[in-house]
């Protein structure tokens, strides 16, 4: 099995993904920008050859070179985790001919306007939404929606560039900020608590399936600093409020045609308890959402995504084990970190259901928050009771405080 496998150095996530494919037998031909001296040693040491290319976002260039480097050699598949580059993978297996997802398939999970087309074409419940390429086109879509309001990317990625309008002035701040994006969508503002629905599916049908409950929504995280933005997936998938996402989210992959890999899906849940649909990638969640879900389970999922891609199996017994919490922090003030208050106590008391410290070290130069949500940190534990686990989310994200100057 020869895998043609786009970006292993990045997201950081990628180089796991890297050792997976390589542990279920797949030779790896990664193809990235990062020079080759600079690859993260996993990605390194599970690659059978690597292409450095000039820019992944040079789609023409980067076919063109990875057809001269690959000629005389066999390409069963064609993978990719990362969102910028799915459109990419889908033209490369539509040149080579190799199986896997076509770019009209991919094109669905990628262009958010599509995708809401085609979900609603399937008689399941969107926002109302709307492309617009001008002020012009944002304007009309704006007084035919109605405030509130998002406006985003066509083609974004998380919250990035995503803002809630509620006023004719918040309006205009928005297009100016957006003024640089060839495409964007207009669509209405969903009340209500935000979750994921991920999985990885083998010819559209789910194999493995979790969800995780955001708090807060990802927009209000994305804009306010003083937050400790908390993820915590859901051990109990019968539980009432989370059910009928999955339901949705069966339904949105059978609707948009999803083939063999990860999926990332959003959802809301209103008060009167509707799921309605966000939005989803043929791709993992990113911010360690793959390690939430491996802690789970008791799992590793980056070899069992990397089995369903190659041979069509997943393997993995998956036992819901643990609710499993990702608490990022963020520094007050600028500069490195000069301290962190709360740690000890906080370790003394919950130590036994933390599995990962990945906070800043004391030295350390903060982070650009609005950048990365891993911001200058996070913590990871997990506890099997849904409250007990809640309860040390809470706590990690108000008392431990990082500072910096």
């Amino acid at each position: 099995m020869d895998v043609l496998f786009l970006s292993p150095n990045y997201p950081p996530e990628m180089p796991q993904f890297t050792r997976g494919l390589a542990e279920v037998g797949a030779r790896v031909y990664g193809v990235g920008d990062t020079p080759k001296e600079a690859l993260d040693p996993i990605a390194r040491a599970h690659m059978h050859d690597y292409l450095q290319v000039r820019s992944l976002m040079d789609e023409a260039d980067v076919m063109e070179r990875c057809t001269r480097w690959m000629r005389g050699r066999s390409v069963d598949r064609v993978l990719c985790s990362w969102e910028p580059l799915v459109l990419l993978a889908a033209r490369l297996r539509e040149r080579w001919g190799v199986p896997g997802m076509s770019l009209d398939q991919v094109n669905g999970f990628r262009d958010k306007q599509i995708m809401k087309e085609r979900v609603a074409a399937a008689g399941l419940r969107v926002p109302h939404s709307a492309r617009v390429r001008s002020g012009r086109e944002a304007w009309e879509a704006a007084e035919r929606i109605g405030f509130p309001l998002i406006i985003k990317p066509i083609a974004g990625a998380g919250s990035a560039d995503t803002f809630r309008v509620d006023s004719a002035k918040a309006m205009d701040d928005a297009l100016v900020r957006l003024a640089r994006v060839p495409e964007a969508i207009v669509e209405e503002f969903i009340e209500g608590e935000e979750y994921t629905y991920d999985t990885i599916c083998i010819n559209g049908k789910p194999v493995y399936e979790n969800v995780v409950q955001y708090m807060p929504r990802p927009l209000i995280m994305r804009t306010q600093e003083w937050i400790s933005p908390i993820q915590l997936t859901v051990r109990d998938l019968e539980r009432q409020d989370v059910r009928p996402g999955i339901e949705l989210g069966r339904s949105v992959l059978t609707a948009l045609g999803m083939g063999t890999g990860y999926t990332h899906m959003e959802w809301y849940l209103t008060r009167s308890g509707e799921a309605i649909f966000g939005e989803i990638a043929c791709r993992n969640g990113g911010a360690c959402l793959v390690d939430q879900m491996n802690f789970t389970s008791d799992i590793d999922l980056y070899r069992e995504w990397a089995r369903a891609s190659c041979w069509d199996h997943f393997e993995a017994v998956s036992p819901r084990l643990y609710n499993v919490a990702c608490i990022f922090k963020r520094a007050q003030g600028r500069g490195r970190i000069q301290r962190i208050d709360g740690k000890e106590a906080f370790f003394q008391k919950y130590g036994n259901h933390i599995v990962r410290d990945a906070l800043l070290p004391v030295g350390a130069m903060r982070r650009d928050w609005t950048q990365t949500l891993l911001s200058d940190g996070y913590l990871l534990l997990r506890h099997p009771d849904w409250n007990e686990a809640l309860k040390m989310a809470q706590a990690a994200a108000q008392d431990v405080q990082l500072t910096a100057q």
